[in-house]
């Protein structure tokens, strides 16, 4: 069988030349997803799978897990820090000393607390024993880290039109670095999912305060809980 002869060039034979790769097309804004959009999970779900929690030391150690109430729709969800020990004996959030002090700033404001979802970035009561009483004790960094994906489940499930972070370790969780409180109090800052967070104190740090002043700070706690009022009644 004859061989067909190759041109030749410098008595070296050339090689047959190649066409480099095609560059795949540039994908535009208007591209579809390679994979469908990523469906939030049931609140009633998310509860359920929450209710048995292990993933820091917290849940062996608090009587329950305290998961969120209120609207399943709601435009404006409230995020506290953690349970307290009323919360993790009766299993519902803002119903001990700080959740009374938050129901009168909410009737204060003529808000509708059923139609606001309550939670907090920790399910779990953090505390040490002092005699008989559970005192409270600020979760760690890890233990907020272990949490940050049942909180974004309800972000995800109710999905807000903005949220109000109560204290240092709420505005921590949602905004995924640490906020300075006191500085930034009364001031709305977004996330990169573009919903807002409005950062203001905790009530518990109002009752931890000079009770002379406690009226004055209770005053101007609500001065910043009314900047989220046309979340509720948008124009």
């Amino acid at each position: 069988m004859t061989r067909p002869i190759l041109p030749e060039h410098g008595g070296k034979t050339r090689p047959t030349p190649t066409r480099p790769p095609r560059a795949p097309p540039a994908r535009t804004a208007i591209d579809a997803p390679t994979s469908p959009a990523r469906r939030p999970i049931a609140l009633a779900t998310l509860r359920a799978q929450a209710a048995h929690c292990r993933e820091c030391p917290l849940g062996a150690l608090a009587t329950q897990t305290v998961w969120g109430e209120g609207a399943g729709h709601a435009r404006l969800m409230i995020v506290g820090e953690q349970p307290g020990d009323r919360e993790d004996l009766i299993g519902r959030p803002f119903v001990g000393p700080a959740g009374h002090l938050l129901d009168k700033a909410l009737a204060a404001l003529g808000w509708d607390r059923d139609a606001i979802y309550l939670t907090n970035a920790v399910k779990h009561f953090k505390h040490e024993l002092r005699g008989k009483r559970r005192m409270h004790k600020t979760p760690g960094q890890l233990e907020i880290l272990a949490c940050a994906h049942w909180l974004q489940g309800e972000i995800d499930a109710v999905g807000p039109a903005a949220l109000v972070a109560l204290g240092g370790t709420a505005a921590r969780s949602l905004m995924g670095r640490p906020v300075k409180v006191l500085s930034e109090r009364g001031q709305w800052l977004q996330r990169p999912d573009g919903r807002r967070v409005l950062v203001t104190l905790h009530p518990s740090a109002l009752l931890r305060g000079d009770p002379a002043g406690r009226e004055r700070e209770f005053e101007r706690w609500v001065s910043d809980l009314a900047l989220a009022g046309d979340v509720l009644q948008p124009h």
